[in-house]
């Protein structure tokens, strides 16, 4: 059974760096396209990163273009998420996620339950 467990959110003032951990069981992360979204209050959930299904290619949304990596450690089965320069629009609910293909949202089957980033100004 697939289980994606997210840890590493919490309060940081803006200008600051948090780093987001999913820890994989189930699933080869190396194998899988392996993504990141987040959701922030009233809004739907939307892209954050990826990796493609083969991990030769890495995607970011416009918004944290620059300011946010994605990785990936094989040893540990874990996706990272980097995130530099925070800014308080990027307070949301942050979720990993994995499929056999990737892409938009509907091809993710296995989601983790989410952790809280607030970014304070």
């Amino acid at each position: 059974q697939v289980q994606l467990v997210e840890s590493g959110g919490g309060l940081v003032q803006a200008g600051g760096s948090l780093r987001l951990s999913c820890a994989a069981s189930g699933l080869t992360v190396t194998s899988h396209s392996m993504a990141w979204f987040r959701q922030a209050p009233g809004k739907e959930r939307e892209f954050v990163a990826r990796f493609d299904w083969s991990g030769g290619s890495i995607y970011y949304a416009a918004p944290v273009r620059g300011r946010f990596t994605i990785s990936r450690d094989n040893a540990k089965n874990t996706m990272y998420l980097q995130m530099n320069s925070l800014k308080p629009e990027d307070t949301a609910v942050y979720y990993c996620a994995a499929g056999s293909v990737g892409g938009p949202q509907y091809k993710y089957d296995s989601w983790g339950q989410g952790t809280q980033v607030t970014v304070s100004s």
